[in-house]
């Protein structure tokens, strides 16, 4: 029976934070924080996660300011126990070319991006080393290895958060600290970023398809959170994309300096009053889904075959020892 558990969640107000929080109550954690900008998000999401059970600890803040993660971790602890699991998720973005991004949006885009997981880690590395156990979870993207147009700060962020985790990594087994450090890298989501990140495109933003329900990523997280994988990719799209990368980066080059600006468009025009969540949070509870359920799947085959990929391996492994031993008797 799994003791206790208690879990950190950054960007828990909406979107894969919100699904991600969800999922760790109706998979039995005990105790959960969760932290962003957006009151009203939070408090949707801390009724959620007491309805399966768990205890909810809401804890606004920007993960911009060190400090104030810092005084969340501390309070989480003092209220629900050791931090078992921290999960980094919280983002910001700007649709837009690179030079109609304003040095301003860019930092900012950065700074919650990059810098809230650098802060987050630090909260919970000063926390779990000492105790020489603990899990944290960077959600990432194919975009940490795969940059489109339109989306240079997130890009960017999330590139330096793949090379922050593996530097880390090697720190913690140099120093044979017990933490597992693991990354978790997410397809196209339907998700409220698309109605509230920042844009200068012309047309609403949209996830570039297949797209699926935060809840199959909410999925992945939790189970990465449990498991000792050093990354895991969600989606069949995600895993396509990274090795795409690796073998023919040139070729996604063309492909996406082609269709990358279209493709992340709808048909409809921007509404020149469209909030943004960019500096300040957009009021009101979005949930977790965005406004794509209709294109978005609810479930991933590819999942299953990583969450079952010991048992295939070995499966298979028997299967070629039993024609091995047939061939030797024919023999």
């Amino acid at each position: 029976m799994r003791q206790r558990e208690v879990v950190v969640v950054t960007g828990a107000s909406a979107g894969v934070g919100r699904a991600t929080a969800v999922e760790f109550a109706r998979q039995g954690a005990a105790g959960i924080a969760l932290l962003a900008r957006g009151e009203d998000g939070l408090e949707g999401a801390r009724r959620e996660v007491e309805r399966l059970g768990a205890e909810a600890l809401a804890l606004p803040l920007d993960v911009v300011d060190h400090e104030a993660v810092e005084r969340a971790a501390a309070t989480a602890e003092e209220r629900l126990g050791p931090i078992d699991v921290w999960v980094n998720n919280a983002m910001a973005t700007i649709f837009a070319r690179f030079l109609d991004v304003t040095p301003e949006e860019f930092r900012r885009a950065t700074e919650v991006t990059y810098l809230g997981y650098v802060w987050g880690t630090r909260a919970a590395l000063r926390r779990m080393a000492p105790r020489n156990r603990g899990t944290i979870v960077q959600v990432g993207s194919a975009l940490a290895y795969r940059g489109i147009p339109l989306q240079s700060p997130y890009c960017g962020a999330k590139h330096a958060i793949q090379g922050f985790t593996e530097a880390l990594r090697c720190e913690l087994l140099h120093d044979r600290v017990d933490v597992h450090l693991t990354m978790v890298q997410l397809p196209a989501l339907n998700t409220p970023q698309f109605e509230w990140g920042r844009t200068r495109m012309p047309s609403q933003p949209q996830p570039v398809p297949p797209i699926y329900q935060p809840e199959v990523a909410a999925r992945g997280v939790v189970w990465a959170a449990r498991q000792r994988r050093r990354e895991v990719n969600v989606g069949l799209p995600t895993r396509v994309t990274i090795t795409g990368d690796k073998l023919a980066p040139g070729l996604g080059d063309l492909y996406l300096g082609r269709s990358g600006i279209s493709s992340q468009q709808t048909s409809q025009p921007v509404d020149p009053d469209r909030p943004d969540n960019l500096f300040e949070p957009v009021p009101g509870d979005h949930g977790a889904r965005g406004r794509f359920g209709e294109r978005a799947r609810a479930a991933d085959r590819y999942f299953w075959l990583t969450t079952h990929r010991d048992a295939i391996v070995a499966a298979a492994g028997g299967a070629l020892s039993a024609l091995g031993l047939r061939g030797l008797r024919r023999r």
